[in-house]
């Protein structure tokens, strides 16, 4: 067709194409298809109108590919079937090979093509952004803890695991080692370095690495390097807060080890879903019935405990009533699927009816030897061999993932991998389907719904009751009622059923949320049958064709591929980012590409659930018709993005923290000393005479004693309150455990721009060049003393048209850098029906391209009518008849760092190319004289400074038409420039900025910057807010010889402020200084100089440094600039490869990955996708980072003394019940039940209430229950506590007053102790104010902490069982005494017990504040000659500290 010229305003039309026939339009759009293929600077895709192709999918997160492959860590890469042997993607036929698809290729292109005019499309980078996270539950105290604060914080839901978990993550990588060591050069275990393991590089099939040349968040021509496979993460939850916190996410796992396979069909299958980056193993079991009912009559006479360990440990069930068994062989079975960190799921398997031809739902082929034998028995029940029909579809469902069983070789396949053999072109998928095919692909996906299961009350109320907690609780309630203690069996009873109650209650409400931001239905009009129908958005499937003009969209229903037209969406719901982003209709060799399974291009894919900003229909060539925007369906239901955003908020990575670890070992060193006392008592009880069932029962009693049932629950009473001071400071957290993990923090990360410095960016000014003394002129801050000069090509031109700006609703919307410099010219920009598409079409009908005959067109001010009277004129301010059309552009390239547009001036005879991008890019593709003289002073001017320059190039080509720029290639057109000028803007640093760096200096933490930004710049930013000493000499590397990509590349580090100061490339120290220093060699200390390192550097170290340099590096550096995302997900990985806990701040828009990867993540986005991080601050200030490290401590410390307290706790009473076992008494029911209740739980819920010190101290806090500190103070309070019980049990026994209490009656029934002795009231009397000692003696203050007694509720609570223990002491009314079954002491005796309680008081606040360090520095004197004399290597060291001890 002919191509016809759009309106162009009120005055008419220009034709831009002017000059051109329509064959000639044809032969130009065919002709840069191919030549575009063949540019150096484009990718595989055959982009030709935007530059290299971007194929982008916000899906997934990987680490950088420039890398030496031997060494290279793809934490998304593609694996095989370990198991089984067979790897492949699920697709409806085998593609052909290699070479026929290029010979049919090259066949298409030498055919004839027609051409269409179109709706111009343009296309800006998204990234995907996370939905909020569900509440978190409370536990137990945790409910309780409301009653003592104002606000009560939720906790995350508590996660059975059913199995111990074990990381085994490899945090080193192998390396090229100099020959020359150093004693200071650390090994890792592994022969790797940190973060790259070799487990993951097995894979036989290619990794398809994608050019991610699409527009970041700000169109950082100076600041966002490439990120080879940008792929982005999912978010993070917490697990279990008690028995499953978090410390930082592990890299890899290990299944657990298995007996090897039996013979025949697979029974055993590995898949690594890369969607979730987890990788599952199936193995299939058959229910043996005599052993079903063996095991449930065995649970009948046990009780129900051999239930309830089966319940626990899966694996004890499974090998006493199954056997594994093929998968398609199973009748009465079922699937076991077993996630790497060993969490296990029984998954039973569903038999679907699916009379349709297998190549619906798997591949044409197969490997038939991959199966190990013949599967014919099997195939006469659901797969007929000889027709290729299936009877039924063997399916299962694991985390609300589709796996589908192929009869032929009995393995699982990923349903959300299937493919479409037919979708060749998009010209095919405008037919649309037909109905009984829609019903065949509705049975095989279900409702297009992201639809969470919704558990009966009773099934949670069971999951929760079978938890070994509460099992626990329960045990113990029995065990009390057994032995008479009705009243306190009754109590814990009733707070255990309204904990339950509570938890049951939080969880039905998080589940309600969870499904109401997950849900979605609208109409939306679909083809079926050829017709359009009116359908509701959970009907469709994949390979319907949807209207997107007429269905009236807000959000997004599915994952689809655009056709026709255009769209503009907001992606924030993945990315983060409010930066719309534009659609164009997808090419066939993208659709080729994802038939092949391949990833989609972001540029045509639009992603379930984004928001629609605009929905364009296509013009057609007459200007006065258009077509409607087609797309079609490729994923539905929990399939698509947004499906697995949801499923990975369900089901988060477990990940440890050592701290509850400890606990858990702990807690069994307390039953073992549990078991230990009762061993001793029994042989008393024996000597006695007392009743076995007495005995047994006691024994029970005393393991209750040792290990209190809230003990578990104590530990988040702290975090509970933690978070609900958080959340009063704007800082909300969705991972509680990571709280006490802030407490560890040593290391702090911070982005630049958004972070330390403000988000917006404002234009200082222009400097435009002075040619007649070939130097830059003057900064000018108004546009109108821009002149406007004499060449064609004009820097007032490219700052007008040098963009990717969109108009939406009359406004300008694109990146906020190209939006501030267009505004600063203060044209008018149009798009819209101007804007058409040349649509190339082979013989065949499909599409193969898509060009924009004009793009956007832009005037300046005024220009809405031509007038004669301003032509005549000449003034460039006033000239209103100027009109410039954009032609073509090539898209920012994060790689090249620049973008670029042919642009046409209205009525010109030539056209001009400019180019905006980074400066250090433009020497390489300007001409030299075109530079000013002082073109690197000025620019080290302002970079040192901490501005954010952009360079301006241009060239005018004469006669150019618009055929001969479609034919044009990027390098062509991005040659011999000539330098315009440059764009200065301005970067403010936050005003909270300077002074949270500062405090963080003060408290001894380091601190870095992770920036896309020019090193210059962010040397000065980090100088300017204290993170960089500005006195300190920083060293900053460069290649002599070679590039990133060689092992024979050569480094050398200068200083930045003296380019003849150097350091030594290997040890990272600095030579002598040069003679017009001051300073020697030797006076150059570890503090007086810096290092920064850029990507490209950052990637070469990785790949080829010595591993000691390496180490250096990341020690010593402090600014890592240039870096890509990837690449600062890499650096955050390998500072906690050297031991750092590692806190990252960013904005939550290009360092998703960073804050996903660090052991705290701080997003100060406002934006759904900061669950990505644990922490989102809805203040934008670095401030929050200070809040968030002090409240961690403070926790942290909580949580240890909480722990210590409950230790003390029942060590003080399993010492009062031990003396009293010796001579068969024990304490009374009340007694009990007025130190568990009364005394315990208040000062246990009130302890966490104390708040966090207001400076952060410059030491952390012990962060390891089995530290020397910790247990030195641990096991001084028992020994200090027990001396005085014994004193107290044997001074009583020496009073005269003193009467030994009756012998036990072994003819009595009950199994109740005597409680009414004087032994029993004197250690009840003594241990009710050890309780209330130890629990101030604990209650830590500075410097983590307030002082004690600025919490009030803990002084009241002390206060009161303070005065109340010493009525009971000194003067007990009778119906107390007699109640709590106390003797008559004579007032002598009590005195005496007062002066042992002040005596024991004493003793334990001097060895708490004193003596318990003297204790811990003498066992570690002892440790440290033990292992200097017996030569022990330590291995639980940090490896930085070992490093820094080599740089010192």
């Amino acid at each position: 067709m002919t191509p016809v010229a759009g309106s162009s305003g009120p005055q008419g039309a220009h034709d831009y194409t002017e000059g051109a026939s329509p064959i000639d339009i044809n032969n130009v759009l065919a002709h840069s298809r191919r030549s575009s293929e063949l540019s150096v600077y484009n990718d595989d895709e055959g982009t030709m109108f935007s530059g290299p192709g971007h194929s982008v999918n916000p899906s997934s997160v990987t680490r950088m590919s420039n890398i030496d492959p031997a060494r290279r860590s793809w934490s998304r890469s593609r694996r095989k079937s370990h198991d089984s042997g067979v790897s492949g993607r699920l697709s409806i036929e085998r593609r052909q090979s290699q070479d026929s698809q290029h010979s049919q290729l090259s066949r298409q292109s030498s055919q004839e093509e027609d051409v269409e005019v179109n709706s111009q499309r343009h296309t800006v980078r998204g990234r995907r952004r996370r939905s909020p996270s569900p509440s978190a539950r409370p536990s137990v105290l945790g409910n309780w803890a409301s009653l003592f604060g104002k606000s009560q914080a939720t906790q995350d839901g508590r996660r059975l695991s059913f199995s111990s978990r074990r990381s085994s993550a490899s945090l080193s990588r192998q390396s090229s080692r100099s020959d020359a060591g150093s004693e200071y050069a650390v090994e890792t275990d592994d022969e790797e370095r940190w973060g790259y393991s070799s487990g993951e590089e097995n894979s036989d099939e290619e990794l398809s690495g994608r050019d991610d040349a699409s527009i970041s968040r700000s169109m950082d021509y100076d600041s966002e390097p490439p990120s080879p496979t940008m792929n982005q993460g999912l978010p993070l939850l917490s697990s279990d807060p008690i028995f499953g916190g978090e410390s930082r996410i592990e890299m890899e796992f290990s299944f657990t080890e298995m007996e090897p396979p039996p013979p025949g069909p697979p029974s055993r299958q590995q898949i690594h879903i890369e969607e979730d980056d987890s990788t599952i193993r199936l193995v299939g079991y058959e229910i043996i019935l005599w052993r079903q009912w063996l095991w449930r009559a065995s649970c009948i006479l046990t009780f129900g405990i051999l239930g309830l360990l089966g319940n626990w440990f899966p694996r004890l069930w499974l090998g006493f009533v199954t056997h594994e068994k093929a998968f398609i062989d199973i009748k009465q079975g079922f699937v076991v699927v077993e996630s790497s960190n060993r969490d296990v799921m029984l998954i039973s398997l569903h038999k679907l009816e699916y009379p349709f031809p297998i190549t619906t739902v798997f591949s044409s082929s197969f490997d038939q030897s991959s199966s190990g034998s013949s599967l014919k028995s099997t195939e006469t029940q659901t797969y007929n061999e000889e027709t290729k029909m299936l009877r039924s579809l063997i399916i299962m469902n694991y985390r609300y993932s589709r796996f589908a069983l192929d009869p032929r070789n009995g393995l699982f396949y990923v349903m959300r991998n299937w493919r479409d053999s037919s979708w060749a072109s998009s010209s095919i998928l405008q037919s649309g389907l037909q109905e009984h095919i829609r019903r065949q692909r509705a049975r095989l996906f279900d409702r297009n719904e992201i639809n969470i299961e919704v558990k009966s009350t009773t099934a949670l109320l069971i999951n929760e009751v079978i938890h070994p907690f509460y099992v626990f609780q329960v045990a113990s309630v029995i065990l009390w009622s057994l032995d008479n203690y009705y009243y306190y069996a009754f109590c814990i009873f009733a707070i255990s059923i309204g904990s339950i109650a509570t938890t049951l209650v939080e969880t039905k409400k998080t589940i309600a949320r969870m499904r109401e931001m997950s849900k979605f239905n609208c109409k939306v009009n679909v083809m079926v049958d050829g017709t359009w129908a009116e359908l509701d958005s959970t009907d469709l499937v994949p390979g319907d064709l949807v209207n997107l003009s007429s269905s009236q969209l807000t959000v997004i229903p599915a994952d689809m591929f655009l056709l026709t037209g255009d769209a503009i969406l907001n992606e924030s719901m993945l990315t983060g980012e409010s930066i719309p982003v534009s659609k164009v209709p997808v090419k066939d060799e993208d659709l080729l590409k994802w038939r092949d399974g391949k990833m989609e291009n972001a540029k045509s894919f639009i992603y379930g659930g984004t928001k629609v900003i605009r929905i364009r229909t296509s013009v057609t060539s007459d200007g006065s018709q258009s077509r409607p925007a087609l797309a079609v369906i490729a994923r539905t239901g929990f399939d698509t993005t947004k499906g697995a955003l949801i499923r990975s908020m369900l089901f988060p990575k477990p990940i440890g923290f050592k701290f509850y670890r400890d606990s858990i070992r702990f807690i069994a060193v307390l039953a073992g000393i549990a078991l230990l006392g009762f061993s001793i008592s029994a042989v008393q009880f024996v000597r006695i005479g007392l009743k076995w069932q007495t005995i047994l029962i006691r024994a029970l009693d005393l393991i209750t004693v040792v290990v209190p049932p809230a003990l578990p629950a104590t530990l988040s009473i702290g975090t509970s309150f933690a978070i609900a001071r958080l959340k009063k400071s704007g800082i909300y957290c969705i991972s509680p455990s990571r709280i006490n993990v802030a407490g560890k923090i040593n290391v702090c990360c911070f982005d630049k721009t958004g972070t330390l410095t403000e988000d917006g960016l404002d234009i200082l000014g222009v400097r435009p060049l002075d040619r007649n003394i070939n130097r830059f002129g003057e900064l000018l801050d108004d546009i109108h003393d821009l002149p406007l000069g004499k060449d064609k090509a004009s820097f007032l031109h490219a700052l007008a048209t040098c963009h990717s700006l969109k108009m939406v609703g009359g406004d300008v919307v694109g990146d906020p850098l190209d939006v501030k410099m267009f505004e600063f010219t203060r044209w008018t920009l149009e798009e819209g029906t101007i804007g058409r598409t040349g649509v190339i079409k082979v013989k065949s009908g499909a599409v193969a391209e898509q060009a924009a005959l004009v793009q956007t067109v832009v005037r300046p001010p005024g220009s809405a009518q031509f007038r004669l009277e301003d032509a005549l004129k000449g003034n460039a301010k006033r000239a209103h008849f100027l009109e410039l059309g954009v032609i073509r552009s090539f898209e920012f390239v994060s790689s090249l760092r620049r973008m670029s547009v042919v642009v046409k001036r209205l009525k010109s005879n030539s056209m001009e190319v400019y180019v905006k991008g980074a400066p250090e890019v433009m020497m390489d593709i300007c001409e030299k004289d075109s530079f000013p003289e002082d073109y690197d002073d000025l620019l080290s001017y302002y970079t040192k400074r901490g501005y954010r320059v952009i360079a301006m190039a241009g060239k005018s080509i004469e006669g150019l038409s618009w055929l001969k720029a479609q034919r044009m290639k990027r390098e062509q057109a991005e040659s011999k420039l000539k330098f315009l000028g440059l764009t200065i803007f301005e970067n403010k640093i936050k005003p909270g900025t300077t002074p949270a760096i500062q405090a963080l200096r003060i408290a001894h933490l380091p601190c870095r910057m992770i920036t896309g930004d020019n090193p210059l710049t962010a040397v000065s930013v980090a100088r300017e807010c204290g993170l960089v000493n500005p006195a300190a000499y920083v060293f900053s590397p460069s290649f002599i010889r070679g590039d990133a990509t060689g092992p024979d590349t050569k480094l050398e580090w200068t200083c930045m402020d003296d380019p003849s100061w150097k350091l030594d490339t290997y040890s990272l120290k600095p030579f002598s200084p040069p003679l017009h220093h001051t300073a020697e060699a030797d006076d150059i200390g570890y503090h007086d100089y810096s290092l920064v390192i850029s990507g490209d550097v950052f990637r070469w170290m990785i790949s080829y440094a010595p591993l000691e340099t390496l180490q250096r590096m990341l020690v010593k550096a402090q600014v890592f600039a240039r870096m890509s995302p990837d690449e600062k997900n890499e650096v955050i990985e390998r500072l906690q490869g050297l031991g750092y806990t590692v806190l990252m701040c960013g904005d939550g828009a290009n360092d998703c990955a960073a804050l996903k990867a660090a052991d705290v993540g701080v997003s100060l986005s406002e934006a759904e996708a900061s669950v990505a991080a644990p922490f989102t601050a809805n203040t934008p200030d670095i401030g929050c980072v200070l809040e968030l490290i002090k409240e961690g401590r403070s926790a942290l410390v909580t949580s240890f003394s909480c722990f210590k307290y409950m230790a003390l706790y029942s060590l003080i009473q399993f010492t009062t019940v031990t003396l009293l076992y010796s001579f068969a008494s024990s304490l009374g029911d009340f007694q009990f039940l007025y130190i568990d209740l009364f005394i315990i739980i208040p000062i246990a819920v009130t302890m966490g209430r104390t708040s966090p010190y207001p400076r952060i101290y410059h030491k952390r806090p012990a962060a390891s229950l089995v530290s020397k500190k910790v247990l030195s103070s641990i096991i001084g309070q028992i020994i200090i506590t027990s001396v005085v019980q014994i004193w107290a049990y044997s001074w009583v026994r020496g009073q005269e007053w003193y009467s030994p209490p009756p012998s036990p009656d072994a003819n009595d029934d009950g199994n109740q102790l005597e409680s009414t002795n004087f032994e029993n009231s004197v250690l009840f009397l003594i241990s009710c104010f050890q309780y209330i000692l130890v629990a101030g003696v604990f209650s830590i203050g500075p410097p983590y902490r307030k002082p004690m007694w600025t919490n009030v509720l803990l002084m009241l609570s002390l206060a009161a069982l303070t005065s109340f223990n010493l009525l009971v002491l000194l003067s007990p009314p009778q119906a107390m005494a007699d109640l709590l079954t106390l003797m008559m002491i004579p007032t002598e005796g009590r005195l005496k017990l007062l002066l042992a309680v002040a005596i024991n008081m004493a003793i334990c606040i001097l060895y708490e504040g004193f003596g318990y360090l003297a204790v811990a520095g003498i066992v570690g004197r002892i440790m440290k000659w033990r292992k200097r004399n017996w030569r022990i290597r330590e291995t639980g060291g940090k490896v930085y500290k070992a490093v820094e001890g080599g740089m010192r």
